[in-house]
């Protein structure tokens, strides 16, 4: 049940006028000044001045709260959680999670669904996946329980990043389905591009490259209504990165540094330091016909998708690919391997599991898609090098 504004006592406006606030399906009015505050706060989040638009959120919401308009409150709440979060303030993230904590204890909140998301927000963006799937669990019974579809689509939301971030890629696609299906009948934007993205970077888990860049695509379409710079930040940075590792590195480029140039480094530090490693990967990206750039002095390989890889202080994972590159195409027998990586003499019992292990980690390192390795090959009697790899050695 959502709690009482029953009770309410009456506040002193800035005139000096004493009047009661009046309760219209369930939402409390305010003083103009208060949903001025609360809309440029929103405008602020719009813009981008994240720094600017959280003082404006920290004010009204204590208001809110004094008056008892939840409702607002938490809304203000999430907003904070969202901004602190990509300000990389997660002591400010904890500190709002503790607080609404707190109200629930003196019981000054009665739970409800929005109350329990936005907890699962907060338990989300700090890593605690599991507490966040218990808020959104709770949070979506209540919204249902209430036939509340708006709060549904929020508690999906939530479950639907929740699953990405527990690894269960297919609940998660089943909750966005489910998603799509209250669209049809309550639209809600900035849920619908949050879906989208969330949609784009679960292909791209599952290597799902086309299908994520087709996904994220739609999202354009959406955004062309939508006046928040984060999400269009996003799905650049997002298209840039499935470019990428589908082998359209020209068109990612594209997207990386429009993202580049829209991102505030003052506002946006967390989106920031992705774009800015994003884009340091596009610029390390072979030029050329070349498959693998390998530099030996500086232990670095250039891959066409990945960009640069370095291999620092592995020297046996050095010395077998310095083997795979200088001889592509030839099967390099495991007494071979053995014999030049750990100069020792070749026993099948002690050197077979060892070989296996020290190509599984190089594929890990070297291949964009280790489900489907374009490198490394396996043959009867040991391994080799794909011949057609264009590959070029690069000395000091």
């Amino acid at each position: 049940m959502e709690p009482s504004l029953s009770n309410l006592k009456p506040q002193q406006l800035k005139d000096g006028q004493v009047t009661t606030p009046k309760q219209e399906k369930g939402i409390i009015t305010h003083s103009d000044g208060v949903l001025e505050t609360l809309q440029r706060a929103e405008l602020l989040t719009q813009l981008g001045e994240f720094r600017k638009a959280t003082a404006l959120y920290q004010e009204v919401k204590k208001i809110f709260l004094e008056k008892g308009d939840f409702e607002r409150y938490l809304k203000c709440q999430v907003s904070l959680i969202r901004l602190y979060s990509e300000l990389e303030a997660l002591d400010q993230v904890l500190l709002i999670r503790e607080e609404i904590e707190q109200l629930i204890n003196q019981k000054k909140m009665s739970p409800a669904s929005r109350i329990y998301y936005a907890l699962g927000v907060s338990a989300l963006y700090q890593g605690q996946y599991e507490a966040a799937y218990d808020y959104a669990q709770k949070s979506l019974s209540l919204a249902l329980d209430n036939d509340n579809k708006e709060d549904a689509c929020y508690a999906i939301s939530l479950l639907a990043a929740t699953y990405r971030l527990m690894g269960r890629y297919q609940e998660a696609l089943v909750e966005i389905y489910n998603l799509k299906v209250f669209f049809e009948v309550l639209p809600i934007p900035e849920i619908q591009i949050s879906s989208i993205l969330l949609n784009g970077l679960i292909l791209m888990d599952l290597k799902k490259f086309d299908q994520a860049i087709q996904v994220l695509l739609q999202g354009y379409e959406l955004l062309k209504n939508h006046k928040s710079i984060l999400l269009p930040i996003q799905l650049m940075g997002l298209l840039a990165q499935a470019y990428r590792y589908q082998g359209a590195a020209d068109i990612g480029s594209i997207y990386i540094q429009l993202a580049a140039k829209m991102v505030d480094p003052v506002n946006m530090p967390r989106l920031y330091q992705q774009i800015k490693k994003e884009l340091a990967k596009f610029e390390n990206i072979p030029t050329g016909d070349y498959d693998l750039i390998y530099m030996p002095e500086k232990g670095i390989v250039l891959e066409k998708r990945l960009g640069k890889i370095e291999f620092r202080n592995q020297f046996v994972l050095l010395d077998l690919l310095h083997l795979f590159l200088s001889h592509p195409g030839e099967i390099l027998s495991k007494e071979y391997l053995v014999e030049k990586v750990w100069k020792e003499a070749y026993d099948p019992q002690v050197h077979d599991n060892k070989i296996y292990v020290t190509i599984k980690r190089l594929r890990k390192l070297l291949e964009p898609d280790y489900e489907k390795p374009r490198y490394i090959f396996r043959a009867k009697n040991g391994y080799f090098l794909n011949k057609n790899v264009k590959v070029l050695i690069q000395h000091q």
